[in-house]
């Protein structure tokens, strides 16, 4: 499905209804948005992972703009404001009233963002291996340098000077660098590397030259006012345990969970007790 919002369109998926049966009453489901990171990915590395939660709760999955299956436009507006902007408008497109965040990586920096700024739409706040300042770059270059090949060194020079070329690239540099994102490396189909995904080269690169270089949101963090659940990978590379303590310090009564036997991609390092912590967290 697609929603012409703004000056983009967005494609989403929904998955789980929004009322169900509990014996002879109807129940209203909560709304949730799954937020997929990157930049530029798309929300179907997901679905296998997330899609259990549809027993409750009523899943949105989107493609922020110029990525996945969402419209292409001028590079310049794929931006971190814009991806904020698009999700409240993609909300009040749904005709929906507060909403459960869950973001992942990139998707968390958009989750955070958005619940500094819309806190009154947010019923519960999920953030999963992400980072609330550009911090998290230069730590990720100390990570790499530490633990990682000399072919993985030399392939994230595309990343950290956002110069892929082509979707051949990109889907390289995943594939490459697979066993830094996932410590079990379980399945492909819930990394970017899957052919499954569309990728784009303009979103990853606007964001890795450009904003994400000045991304800070930690000292708004305090305006968040929602339940809100810090969940990290105890060896992740890209966004190290340690910026999830201090999203988890800087929001009030935050909860803070680290997996221990988990990368960047705790969904399929651990994705039995990711659903677990998120479902005991929403009841």
């Amino acid at each position: 499905m697609r929603a012409k919002i703004r000056d983009t369109e967005i494609y989403f998926d929904v998955e789980g209804s929004a009322l169900v049966f509990e014996g002879q009453r109807i129940r209203e489901q909560p709304v949730a948005f799954i937020i997929h990171g990157g930049p530029g990915a798309d929300h179907t590395s997901y679905k296998r992972a997330f899609s259990p939660l549809s027993r409750q709760l009523q899943l949105i999955y989107f493609d922020h703009r110029g990525q996945g299956r969402s419209a292409r436009g001028l590079k310049e507006t794929y931006t971190l404001d814009n991806n904020v902007e698009d999700m409240e408008a993609l909300r009040k497109y749904l005709g929906l009233e507060k909403i459960i965040l869950i973001g992942s990586s990139y998707g968390g920096m958009v989750a955070l963002s958005y619940a500094v700024r819309y806190p009154q739409n947010v019923s519960h706040l999920i953030v999963i291996a992400t980072a609330a300042n550009s911090r998290f770059l230069e730590r990720a270059k100390e990570i790499l340098a530490q633990r990682g090949t000399e072919e993985q060194k030399a392939i994230a020079v595309r990343l950290w000077e956002g110069k892929f070329e082509t979707e051949e690239q990109l889907r390289e540099f995943f594939q490459v660098m697979g066993s830094m994102y996932s410590v079990s490396q379980n399945s492909q189909s819930d990394s970017p590397a899957s052919d499954q995904t569309i990728l784009s080269v303009d979103a990853i690169n606007v964001a890795f030259s450009g904003f994400l270089r000045d991304y800070n949101i930690l000292n708004e963090l305090h305006k968040v006012t929602s339940p809100t659940l810090v969940i990290a990978g105890r060896h992740d590379w890209i966004c190290a345990p340690e910026f999830s303590e201090e999203i988890a310090q800087a929001i009030p009564n935050a909860d803070l969970k680290i997996f221990e036997n988990s990368g960047h991609l705790i969904r399929a390092d651990q994705p039995e007790a990711l659903l677990d912590a998120i479902s005991r967290f929403l009841v």
